[in-house]
């Protein structure tokens, strides 16, 4: 069996990704690719590893997690998905770092389904946008507590990976940008999924509709149903072409910076963020998808 935690991270669109995976469910059920809605394990699971306390479960009690997970009998993929796995979002930096507990945390979710094959799924954000996203979603903090005295400077998800990996020998790990999920975002779908480019899956498109114009997004749907891609390359070059004639105004990172932030501070992060991507590439057992 193989088990598939797509991490997130928070603030990267992880939601709707998940909902687009959840309308391939009936497809994908009979050929034991299990996709099961959330309510069926984020919390069940947070509970399990709080009562193991790092140990690993028996085959009895792998089984009976598994059977309160998915009612189905074949499970040869199982695909779960939660931001908070790693940290809920108050508690992000609260190791002084992005996601300190992250590579405990795996290790033991990899261990409640001992000996299948694991993979760990993780899209990542510029930290010059991804901390003023993820603290928006906290109350009651002042921007400093929300890093615990983490100097922004030092987030490299480089790092979070390496330790994950580390943490997790012979387990896969797949990562892609956030920025980059429009162009890619049929290809994080089949890699979560497991299935090749012949098999069509629902919500491929879901991502365009906060990218390109009314517009230009009923052009491209009517385009691609005229003139279907053979390749996901070929796909993407079509992608490619759309957002370029009819994508929506992007924002300006410096538009929305956290008091005491500059945009030169900005910049300077994307630049960090721009050359960690290249460490990320280097990290073996780690798949980054780029379009």
């Amino acid at each position: 069996m193989q088990v598939i935690f797509h991490l997130g991270a928070h603030c990267t669109g992880e939601d709707r990704l998940l909902k687009s995976l959840l309308k391939n469910r009936e497809t994908l059920n009979p050929q034991g690719i299990i996709i099961p809605g959330p309510s069926r394990y984020r919390r069940l699971i947070r509970q399990t590893l709080g009562a193991l306390n790092g140990a690993t479960p028996s085959e009895d009690e792998q089984q009976a997690l598994l059977t309160q997970i998915t009612d189905e009998l074949m499970v040869k993929r199982l695909v779960l998905s939660a931001a908070d796995f790693m940290a809920f979002v108050p508690w992000v930096f609260r190791h002084q770092t992005l996601y300190g507990k992250a590579p405990d945390v795996t290790a033991a979710l990899g261990k409640l389904f001992d000996g299948a094959s694991i993979e760990f799924h993780l899209s990542i954000r510029n930290p010059a946008t991804f901390v003023p996203a993820v603290f928006g979603n906290t109350t009651g903090l002042t921007l400093d507590k929300f890093l615990y005295g983490t100097d922004p400077y030092s987030i490299k998800w480089s790092e979070l990976i390496n330790k994950i990996s580390i943490a997790n020998p012979g387990a896969r790990v797949v990562v892609w940008r956030n920025e980059d999920c429009p162009l890619i975002w049929s290809r994080v779908m089949r890699n979560l999924t497991g299935t090749a480019e012949a098999i069509p899956l629902q919500g491929e498109e879901d991502i365009l509709s906060g990218q390109l114009t009314e517009e230009g997004l009923k052009l491209y749907l009517n385009y691609l149903a005229a003139n279907p891609p053979k390749t996901g390359r070929h796909k993407q070059k079509i992608i490619n072409t759309f957002l370029d004639k009819f994508a929506l105004p992007k924002a300006d990172p410096a538009d929305d910076i956290p008091d005491g932030w500059t945009a030169a501070m900005v910049a300077e992060l994307t630049d960090l963020y721009e050359q960690d991507l290249d460490r990320i590439s280097k990290i073996p057992a780690v798949k980054l998808i780029t379009p």
